[in-house]
């Protein structure tokens, strides 16, 4: 299984998710990367495109390695045991931080753009593949937290243990494929894999806003 870019990867995710357009719901994208994949579901449901946005918290000898992750509105999911390894002084220090990135995130994406009503309808959230899965962990908090009719998962790829451990969070989850054996990073199953800069997040979304129908 490869992908050719992430457009590619929305397309084909959203052909496994046709059985929820018509429904009243909202596509809810990852930045930066999942946001390409979420433009091309969201097309293809005929359903609004927003954002979820988490960041990750990386252990300090390790930036890459995550332990934790908070949302703009400060819901967090952590690895308790690595957590417990770290300075305590410096988590907290750098889960406000992360949380303040977030939230100046989304002003840079959105602006005064009020977040997207999910209560009572189908929330789908969207990203690009997921690894440790503590980001998206993360964000499906945060969008459980609005109350959303129906919580649905929906990646291109994840590992199939990290699939199996999300889905019981859920109550659909959707992958192109779910590899026992992966590859270690979601690149791997890309040709283009190319960084996604804010300044195409803020283009995407404001294309997005452009051609929803008026309410």
């Amino acid at each position: 299984m490869r992908f050719k870019d992430r457009t590619d990867a929305g397309r084909r995710l959203a052909a496994l998710l046709q059985e929820y357009r018509g429904r009243e719901g909202v596509v809810l994208a990852l930045p930066r990367g999942g946001v390409p994949v979420g433009l091309e579901v969201a097309r293809a449901l005929d359903m609004p495109l927003d954002l979820v946005i988490a960041r990750k918290i990386g252990h300090p000898d390790n930036p890459e390695y995550a332990i934790a992750a908070v949302t703009e509105n400060g819901e967090l999911a952590a690895n308790p045991e690595e957590v417990e390894r770290v300075d305590q002084d410096w988590y907290r220090r750098t889960v406000a931080a992360e949380r303040q990135e977030a939230q100046r995130r989304h002003a840079r994406y959105l602006g005064n753009r009020p977040a997207a009503a999910i209560a009572g309808r189908v929330a789908i959230v969207v990203d690009d593949g997921i690894a440790t899965g503590l980001t998206v962990t993360a964000a499906l908090m945060d969008v459980r937290r609005r109350k959303p009719s129906r919580l649905v998962l929906a990646v291109p790829v994840a590992p199939r243990e990290t699939a199996n451990r999300l889905s019981r969070l859920v109550d659909d989850f959707i992958a192109v494929g779910t590899p026992e054996y992966f590859m270690g990073a979601v690149g791997a199953y890309y040709s283009d894999f190319g960084q996604v800069t804010d300044e195409e997040v803020a283009a995407i979304l404001a294309g997005a806003r452009a051609t929803e129908p008026a309410t």
